[in-house]
């Protein structure tokens, strides 16, 4: 069974794709995705030798972009600017403390404490995710109070 004219795979599968899309990534982020997503699989659908279970070629696709999109840095995400005593900003005010600690934990720390970002952002913009950026936090910490105690 060959596949189908690429335009009747497309019309067959794109409000399903984009849905899944937009639950992985949220509307805005979803939109580059989808077009992504059926970009890829236009590119290789002459390669394809039959046309069965193309829904599940078309989730493959989407999946590996959402995946690559989680581990992309965002460059819409602005940081907060936080007010402190001092006049200084947050972030200002740990620079001192965390110049010592490994590059990943002295981002993440900074990023958590000083900007007050979610660890799925703090994942995002270190490149991984949620849980690698809260261990990198914390040993940040760690290091910072076994220094500190010493």
């Amino acid at each position: 069974m060959s596949p189908p004219p690429f335009e009747l795979f497309y019309d067959e599968h794109r409000e399903e794709i984009y849905g899944f899309l937009v639950r992985r990534l949220g509307s805005q982020r979803a939109e580059d995705a989808f077009q992504e997503t059926f970009l890829k699989a236009l590119r290789a659908y002459p390669k394809l030798r039959h046309g069965e279970h193309l829904r599940a070629w078309a989730y493959t696709i989407a999946s590996r972009v959402a995946i690559d999109e989680h581990r992309r840095p965002r460059a819409d995400a602005e940081l907060p600017e936080l007010e402190s005593l001092d006049g200084r900003p947050a972030f200002a005010q740990l620079e001192h403390l965390a110049d010592a600690l490994p590059p990943t934990e002295r981002a993440a720390v900074v990023l958590r404490y000083g900007y007050d970002l979610d660890y799925t952002d703090i994942g995002a913009a270190l490149g991984s995710n949620a849980t690698a950026a809260r261990q990198a936090a914390s040993s940040g910490i760690r290091r910072l109070r076994k220094k500190e105690s010493s």
